[in-house]
């Protein structure tokens, strides 16, 4: 069971990688997509000069800043820098977009970097530091940009291939359905970022670059599935469970958020069936209409959903995603209405997949925000020392990726600053990219160890919960005086 247990969180923190690279980047992909859609000869306004972007952008752009992220993520700027070089050179070496070389030149590159400097930094002489700074990344660049530009380029161009070649074997046989088996319990155990951003991502920006668009976007992406469940919760549900289930699906659908229904299926596993089924059934149609985005739709709202459709892909993608929620519907709701077993303990499911995660969910507080407030409240976890106002500029918060929960607890934290007249910065950040100022790190406490690695000269609060801890209103209390 351990064994399992630690496979399970290897694979989370590898797909957690993955994300971390191409998540940073999202809005590029989008902003690609809308000059995609509004330029290129089928576009909604065709503009020649301005569709000329379209090309350079999916080539080198796209694939350049996966690389920079990549190698960031392993040695900051140092790192980027040599990771984007080292990119331009799969880029060259192949003759398709390098989303997958990127990926791995990236944070390969950061990593030769790191090494090198490890080996070689402490010895340089004074005043020689810019020197050797400069002339050893720049010629660690060129040959690792030389060298995946002659060898890795047309190895992961093959490799890319083989995938893509595979996908569409699938997809000619009818069974894209089928991946909703993987991808649906995939979601609730937070192993999708692997699939979705290692391989499905990839090949999909491919296939909207030749077509037009890509059905791979949706896989993942469609909240059909989610807001059955949900839906089903809210009529046949109980006490709790019933109770909170139309926030969530407002949450689910229209915030895009979707791990907020996976403590509803952790309650009963049986609903795996629903989403499996819901899954399927809006791949079917999705396929049966020809349906596809111009990239990806993230978060998985169904306004960010609708912004990535081809106008000829309106029809089967509503239907899509009304088909995925009416069976998923369906399925689930039998399976409450025969279920015999009495209330469910939503909070004890909530506890259950933040244990899979390995992290707080950044919505678990709109389904037992009263039960954390108070469990927190009870069980305060104390800080090493506790900064005077005086000391204080920067506050931080800082989650594994740096976008989702982290930066809902940084924007009500400043909301409360704002209200008290206090002017301290707040931001949120990658728990890897804590800046070396910060006076004050604000992370989920099975965060918290390493963020005090990262930066032991830092005031650390642990919180249960990012969007509703009363340290927030006692740090605001301490500041104001």
């Amino acid at each position: 069971m351990a064994e399992k247990k630690g496979f399970r969180a290897k694979v989370q923190r590898f797909g957690s990688y993955l994300s971390g690279m191409i998540m940073p980047n999202i809005g590029a992909f989008i902003a690609w997509g809308i000059i995609t859609a509004l330029f290129i000869p089928d576009g909604f306004t065709p503009n020649e000069s301005l569709a000329a972007m379209v090309d350079p952008m999916i080539k080198y752009l796209l694939p350049l800043l996966i690389g920079f992220t990549g190698g960031r993520m392993v040695y900051d700027l140092r790192g980027g820098v040599v990771g984007a070089t080292a990119t331009m050179g799969v880029i060259v070496g192949a003759g398709i977009p390098m989303f997958l070389g990127a990926m791995v030149m990236g944070p390969l590159s950061g990593y030769i970097m790191k090494k090198f400097d490890d080996l070689f930094k402490d010895k340089v002489r004074s005043g020689f530091e810019m020197l050797y700074n400069n002339f050893s990344s720049g010629i660690i660049g060129a040959i690792l940009a030389i060298l995946a530009s002659l060898a890795i380029g047309p190895v992961v161009e093959g490799l890319n291939n083989g995938l893509a070649a595979g996908v569409e074997a699938i997809i000619g046989a009818g069974l894209l359905p089928l991946a909703s088996i993987i991808i649906e319990p995939a979601k609730i155990l937070f192993l999708n970022n692997a699939i979705n951003h290692g391989i499905l991502s990839p090949i999909g920006v491919e296939q909207a670059a030749n077509a037009g668009k890509s059905i791979l976007f949706l896989l993942e992406a469609n909240p059909g599935p989610g807001l059955g469940i949900l839906l089903a919760f809210s009529i046949f549900g109980k006490g709790a469970s019933k109770a909170s289930a139309p926030g969530a699906a407002l949450i689910q659908f229209v915030g895009g958020i979707h791990e907020i229904y996976f403590p509803y299926i952790l309650m009963k596993p049986m609903l795996l069936l629903a989403v499996i089924g819901g899954g399927m059934s809006g791949v079917f149609t999705l396929s049966l209409f020809d349906a596809g985005l111009r990239a990806a739709a993230s978060p998985g709202s169904i306004f960010a959903v609708y912004a990535m459709a081809t106008p000829d892909s309106y029809l089967g993608v509503t239907l899509g995603v009304l088909v995925a929620a009416v069976v998923s519907f369906l399925i689930a709701s039998v399976i409450l209405k025969t279920s015999k077993s009495k209330e469910e303990d939503l909070a004890e499911a909530t506890g259950q997949m933040e244990a899979m995660k390995g992290k707080k969910s950044s919505v678990a507080g709109t389904l037992n925000a009263g039960e954390t407030a108070e469990a927190e409240a009870l069980n305060q976890t104390p800080v090493d020392t506790e900064k005077d106002a005086a000391e204080v500029d920067k506050v931080i918060f800082a989650c594994d990726a740096g976008m989702g929960s982290s930066a809902m607890g940084a924007s009500l934290l400043k909301n409360k600053f704002k209200k008290a007249d206090i002017d301290i910065y707040v931001n949120n950040h990658a728990i890897n990219e804590i800046p070396d100022d910060a006076d004050i790190v604000i992370t989920h406490k099975d965060l918290t160890d390493r963020a005090k690695e990262k930066i032991p000269t830092a005031e650390h609060i642990s919180v249960e919960n990012f969007l509703n801890s009363p340290k927030y209103d006692q740090l605001v209390e301490r500041l104001k005086k």
